[in-house]
């Protein structure tokens, strides 16, 4: 069985950026959010149920879209359903990087968004499995003093093969 560790992502939305030191306790929140996108994948490490769904909005808007097209989820239901996989006992995460954070408030400070780049590795039944570089981008809503994630996109970049003239140092012109 391929394993396949479905994190959180999403497209970008909503609102401008402003710049960080222009928002009211920006630097509060930025680190409340840094905590909650690290949560959201560091969870998996102990298995801890409870610190991942307390940073995840769990409403039919909820959505994540994983680099394959079977495993899109829309809605918090389809979301717990994927709780039966990560808690086997054949399924263990190893570990994670997450590189190049970038993370956005909104002018009004209730909505952020960021993009990352996510190394996400873990095994089933002993098989090593990992998702390295993937792009990864989300966004979060601030809820009664609450950051949780209502959306993430997962993707690998896909570059176009080489020509000859790539391959030649040539300039096709």
């Amino acid at each position: 069985m391929k394993l396949s560790l479905p994190g959180l992502a999403l497209g970008l939305v909503l609102a401008s950026p402003t710049p960080i030191a222009a928002q009211p306790a920006a630097g509060n929140d930025i680190a409340a959010i840094r905590k909650a996108i690290h949560a959201s994948i560091g969870w998996a490490l102990t298995k801890d149920r409870a610190l991942l769904e307390s940073v995840l909005s769990h409403d039919p808007a909820f959505f994540i879209f994983h680099p394959d097209s079977k495993t899109t989820v829309a809605g918090w239901e389809p979301m717990e359903k994927l709780f039966g996989f990560w808690m086997d006992p054949r399924f263990k995460a190893t570990g994670y990087e997450i590189r190049d954070l970038r993370i956005n408030l909104s002018r009004s400070g209730d909505v952020s968004w960021f993009s990352a780049v996510l190394d996400d590795c873990g095994a089933w039944d002993g098989k090593p499995s990992c998702w390295k570089d993937t792009r990864w981008t989300g966004v979060l809503e601030k809820r009664d003093g609450a950051w949780v994630i209502v959306q993430m996109h997962f993707s690998f970049a896909r570059d176009p093969a080489p020509t000859r003239d790539d391959r030649a140092g040539g300039n096709a012109g």
